[in-house]
């Protein structure tokens, strides 16, 4: 499991070798879980949009908000639109899909 988060909490001086290391960690995951519980205007998460975006067609998105997230329509119609499913709205849900969604996978 990748997750895009500092170890040290500090961020790396060379902002091109931390969007590398989660380009390639995202291509080589099995699934992408996307969690946007954005808050205006305190986490706008807007480069989350982006990511959503880009790795959208690879078929191994997964995603989901709290039904009180800010500007997440466009990220929920695009996720019906190509997934034929609506977004999680519980985190513990979308992380137990998640898991299952690997499980099925590996065992299929």
């Amino acid at each position: 499991m990748y997750v895009p988060e500092y170890s040290t909490w500090k961020p790396k001086d060379d902002y091109v070798e931390q969007a590398m290391w989660e380009r390639i960690a995202l291509t080589n995951a099995t699934v992408i879980l996307f969690w946007v519980p954005r808050k205006l205007p305190d986490m706008a998460a807007f480069t989350t949009n982006v990511e959503f975006g880009y790795w959208l067609h690879s078929g191994k998105v997964i995603y989901g908000r709290p039904n009180d997230a800010s500007k997440i329509k466009y990220l929920d119609w695009l996720y019906k639109s190509d997934y034929g499913k609506s977004p999680y709205e519980g985190l513990k849900s979308l992380l137990e899909s998640s898991i299952e969604l690997v499980n099925n996978l590996y065992d299929g």
